[in-house]
């Protein structure tokens, strides 16, 4: 898929000049960005940089989106981690897809699109990893080892054209809107792998409701707070959304897939969405860090502790924002499924 860009804005062609900067090593990022200048000192993984529309956007999803590539040799450059061994996420993605498909479990990789990219083209278009449509040749890397990856940027892409936000402008999460469309596009993608589906239905039901925010991108501003940004979210009742344990469907990412549920509201995350979509209850493991490791290792610990668990689960949906390919703190780590080698497969 190739996403046009239009002409940049020479304010934020000026931030993003520094923000290539920084991802080369040339300049250190000792404060927030923003289109004005700087607003404040916090820490520089912090940083926020303002675009258009009242959009704010993460300046390291900024510094994801700089690298030509980013795995590989060239991870070592692009990484932003303590741990350059770890640096390459190919090894462990490819690694952790053996395991699951060694118990007859399939996965399903679902990366978030940058929030830049969707929101703000003109300004994408100027940062080196769009044009050279980096994450299009990474996901060619990971079919060519047998990961099946869904790209949600082309449908993504089709509704911000069609004037539905998919992400909140004021929060480096989806909007209601991006909830939906993604857990849509996900059912879509797996209900045939899932033949209970057939005999286990569960209606819910869903009613669009209006919802005041006070997004994480706007407070980590020093000054020029923005006020509390209203959206729509799809509420599903019927019966509480819970994490199902015996559920063939493990959802597993980072806070995609709590948000609107744990966090901003309840009953609209993307569980919810998916429970909806299919009439099934998954299961879930969310962190509000990084998803690259922490939730490997929560399936490692549950899995270890409880030697059939993994027993009943056919597919398994890995979610996270796609900047964590470079921004992981702790790079990506290959981690076993059990120390046992259970899991009743």
């Amino acid at each position: 898929m190739t996403i046009k860009a239009r002409a940049v804005n020479p304010i934020l062609q000026a931030v993003l000049r520094r923000i290539c900067l920084v991802a080369a090593g040339t300049v250190s990022l000792t404060g927030p960005l923003h289109a004005a200048g700087p607003v404040g000192d916090i820490d520089s993984s912090k940083a926020v940089v303002a675009g258009k529309n009242g959009n704010l956007f993460l300046a390291e999803e900024l510094r994801f989106l700089s690298f030509p590539s980013f795995w590989g040799s060239a991870s070592a450059k692009a990484a932003h981690t303590s741990k350059p061994e770890f640096s390459d996420p190919l090894p462990a993605i490819f690694d952790f897809q053996r395991q699951l498909q060694e118990r007859g479990i399939a996965l399903l990789l679902v990366p978030v699109p940058p929030k830049v990219e969707m929101v703000d083209r003109a300004f994408a278009g100027g940062l080196e990893g769009v044009r050279a449509n980096a994450l299009s040749k990474f996901y060619e890397q990971l079919h060519a080892g047998g990961v099946e990856v869904l790209d949600l940027r082309e449908v993504f892409a089709e509704q911000q054209d069609a004037g539905i936000s998919m992400y909140c402008k004021t929060d480096s999460h989806w909007s209601g809107a991006g909830c939906v469309t993604a857990a849509q596009s996900v059912a879509k993608r797996i209900a045939a792998k899932l033949p209970e589906l057939r005999k286990n239905h569960i209606d819910f039901q869903a009613q669009w409701e209006e919802r005041v925010i006070r997004g994480d991108l706007g407070e980590l501003l020093a000054t020029g707070k923005p006020e509390e940004e209203s959206l729509k979210v799809r509420r599903i009742s019927g019966g509480a959304v819970r994490s199902d344990p015996k559920s063939p469907l493990l959802i597993i990412g980072d806070s995609h897939t709590l948000a609107f549920h744990d966090f901003l509201g309840d009953a609209a995350g993307f569980p919810d969405q998916l429970a909806f979509e299919l009439k099934l209850l998954p299961e879930w493991i969310g962190t509000r860090g990084s998803a690259a490791n922490a939730v490997r290792l929560s399936l490692l610990r549950r899995a270890t502790r409880e030697v059939d668990y993994l027993g009943c689960k056919k597919i398994v949906v890995w979610l996270f924002a796609a900047r964590e390919f470079t921004e992981a703190d702790q790079g990506w780590q290959k981690i076993p499924l059990s120390v046992r080698g259970g899991g009743g497969k």
